[in-house]
């Protein structure tokens, strides 16, 4: 499975943005599907999830009511619409996926395949 991750660039506080991930190689409505953040200097953190089989979502606390994970399987494609951005919301976001993962092990492991990485800079 391939990820290609896309929508990433620089907003101010309080825009939205929308990042893309479409996937190949696999049949997506088989896997659990998640983003990841980086910022400079910190570790890479779990930012939200939507899981196999249900399409169950979760989010990291910081980003609840702001952020909201969504996929179309049918164009093997996860989506992060991310509204009422912040400074600290500033990272390089990644797309994971991993086969039939639970929530729990995506947010503990991340997913078997990663997207390259789009930037997220929020201007305050």
């Amino acid at each position: 499975v391939q990820l290609q991750a896309s929508g990433g660039g620089l907003v101010q506080a309080g825009g939205s943005l929308r990042l893309s991930c479409a996937a190949s190689g696999g049949t997506f409505s088989s896997y659990s599907t998640g983003w990841f953040r980086q910022a400079p200097g910190k570790e890479r953190e779990f930012v939200a999830a939507i899981t196999w089989p249900r399409g169950s979502t979760y989010y990291t606390d910081s980003v609840k009511g702001r952020f909201t994970i969504s996929r179309d399987n049918a164009k093997n494609t996860v989506y992060l619409q991310m509204n009422s951005l912040k400074p600290e919301d500033t990272a390089v976001y990644y797309c994971t996926a991993a086969r039939q993962r639970s929530y729990s092990g995506l947010r503990l492991k991340g997913g078997d395949y990663w997207g390259q990485g789009t930037q997220v800079t929020v201007s305050s």
